[in-house]
């Protein structure tokens, strides 16, 4: 249905840069998000959908190498959270096609990268029967196939969690790039060390492993975790002001006052942090080997410009 590249395992051998945070700049950008949806209020309302486009172009014509779908909120229990979950099938091949529309607008050589987020809270454990997660990974995973390149694990939290997406993914055929999330004490949530995971896990069609929405201190500190492996390593780092970001479900849920609110209301956002101060920072890192450079949360496609000077 749409020409998808033969990926090179080797891709992110030399370096290559990754979007920036796709949910908090349509936010920025005026979306305005129904309950804990946030970005993918933008794909349930077609009068959106050029913001998703634009979005991502942003981020293209910024110098990314790779832009990454926009499903990371359209996972099945956000949705029946906010009871639209029958719009689950719809807005994840949307965010797809919508990837695709952008790739094609730009004319240039990027990449689209598949994002399977956790399939529960973010930043924490998914504890469920694992039988329920299986089927979660799995439904989200078939829908975005068809438009992808390679597959992305987006802030995972647990081994467990890695595992089970990895077994769903093999079955596709396609490589994956495994992002961590992990804390000030350099491990999991889980507090499971990453170096077990990736030992346990590693499979012959990882392009690599990064640091997932975490912040600039903890990844600098704690990047020497991901250098040894015999992968291409490297980060899609946050700009929260909270180091260690609460759980979504905790601070969305406890008040009912903040439902829907802006999760940098609540964790706040480093505006210090320019592109010239993002390139600083990436730069040291390359400087020990990085070679997969991208944003998270609150970054936007200034950080990513400065980020394609890498290169």
């Amino acid at each position: 249905m749409y020409a998808v590249s033969v990926m090179k395992t080797d891709f992110f051998k030399t370096i290559k840069i990754l979007d920036g945070g796709m949910g908090q700049e349509l936010l920025a950008r005026g979306l305005v998000s129904k309950g804990t949806l946030w970005s993918a209020s933008a794909l349930i309302n077609e009068e959106n959908h050029g913001l998703i486009v634009d979005t991502h172009r942003s981020f293209i014509d910024a110098g990314a190498d790779v832009i990454v779908t926009n499903n990371f909120s359209a996972r099945k229990v956000r949705l029946e959270q906010n009871k639209v979950e029958n719009t689950f099938e719809y807005i994840n091949k949307k965010a797809g096609e919508l990837a695709v529309k952008a790739r094609d607008i730009s004319k240039k050589n990027v990449l689209i990268a598949g994002g399977l987020p956790p399939q529960n809270g973010t930043y924490v454990p998914d504890d469920r029967d694992k039988s329920i997660i299986e089927k979660n990974f799995k439904e989200q995973s078939e829908l975005i196939n068809p438009y992808i390149d390679f597959f992305y694990l987006d802030v995972f939290s647990s081994s467990w969690e890695v595992e089970i997406a990895l077994d769903i993914i093999e079955k596709f055929n396609k490589p994956v790039l495994v992002g961590l999330h992990f804390k000030k004490n350099g491990k999991l949530p889980t507090g499971e060390n990453i170096s077990e995971v990736i030992k346990k896990y590693k499979k012959h069609n990882w392009l690599g492993i990064i640091a997932a929405c975490v912040s600039l201190e903890i990844i600098e500190e704690h990047i020497n975790k991901l250098k040894s492996f015999d992968l291409p390593f490297g980060l899609k780092a946050n700009l929260w002001k909270e180091q260690e970001p609460l759980p979504v479900h905790k601070f969305n849920h406890s008040k009912p006052d903040e439902i829907g609110k802006n999760p940098n209301e609540i964790m706040g956002s480093r505006k210090e942090v320019t592109g010239e101060i993002f390139y600083d920072f990436s730069k040291r890192l390359k400087d020990k080997g990085a070679t997969i450079f991208g944003g998270c949360c609150e970054t936007n496609s200034s950080h990513i410009a400065a980020l394609s000077k890498l290169k």
